[in-house]
């Protein structure tokens, strides 16, 4: 396994979904980095990045969390999220939100130095290897935030294609969106039910027994679909492969 250059220290941001529903992946993302020497630092009050908000158009409560967020991440160096979705939203919505208010520099800073997890161990860190192992078949869904916003995807594939004894299977229309879309999924109910029927009609093809994604929310509405369909396939994010929470189970 590689090793990075030297000592480094990054702050992290679980996100609310994470903290609140899916201790386990902030959990397995602290002993991804600090398996790999990377000291962790958590400012207490960070909660929201405001993007619940934001997308449903309540951008006075977004401005109020979100400035929230960036006075907490003021000189706290680089901030690592397992989430290209939240990560997306201080990378480039902020930029919008922020826009001609008091708070545009100090958003564009914390844009700079804001990364999703697999972003930040493949392109910052130069690791690829973190010495994860999963006996089965793994297929791969790409979450949209992450994909469109950030160009994330390679990243999580170079990662999962060293995970030992692993069969990776491609999934078919990986970049199309699992219908989920934060309020879109209870706003247009029927519209997101037909999305995640193909998505679940893909994952089945590929004959894999662990779906993974980067984001909890496409791992929520995907798993939650796979469940409803007794389905036996698993949804789980790739931060607790890499960490070696995830045993298997053959379907």
């Amino acid at each position: 396994m590689s090793t990075p250059a030297g000592p480094r220290r990054v702050t992290l941001f679980v996100t609310c979904i994470v903290d609140q529903l899916y201790p386990e992946i902030g959990k397995a993302t602290v002993q991804i980095l600090e398996h790999l020497g990377v000291a962790i630092h958590v400012p207490r009050g960070l909660t929201c990045c405001g993007q619940m908000a934001f997308n449903a158009g309540f951008r006075d409560e977004s401005y109020a969390v979100a400035g929230r967020t960036i006075e907490l991440l003021r000189g706290q160096g680089d901030v690592v999220l397992p989430s290209g979705s939240c990560a997306a939203m201080i990378r480039h919505l902020y930029a919008e939100l922020f826009a001609h208010s008091p708070y545009a520099r100090p958003a564009a800073e914390l844009a700079a130095r804001t990364y999703e997890l697999t972003e930040y161990l493949v392109d910052v860190l130069g690791i690829t290897d973190i010495g994860a192992h999963y006996q089965g078949r793994i297929t791969y869904h790409d979450a949209c935030h992450g994909l469109r916003f950030l160009g994330v995807g390679r990243q999580a594939r170079a990662l999962l294609a060293h995970v030992r004894e692993a069969e990776i299977h491609p999934l078919p229309n990986c970049e199309t969106c699992c219908g989920f879309g934060g309020l879109f999924a209870i706003k247009q109910h029927a519209i997101s039910e037909a999305m995640l029927d193909r998505k679940i009609r893909d994952v089945q093809a590929t004959g894999a027994d662990l779906l993974v994604t980067g984001d909890a929310s496409c791992m929520t509405q995907i798993g939650g679909g796979l469940s409803r369909r007794s389905i036996p396939t698993r949804a789980r994010h790739i931060a607790e492969v890499l960490a070696n929470m995830v045993d298997a189970r053959p379907v």
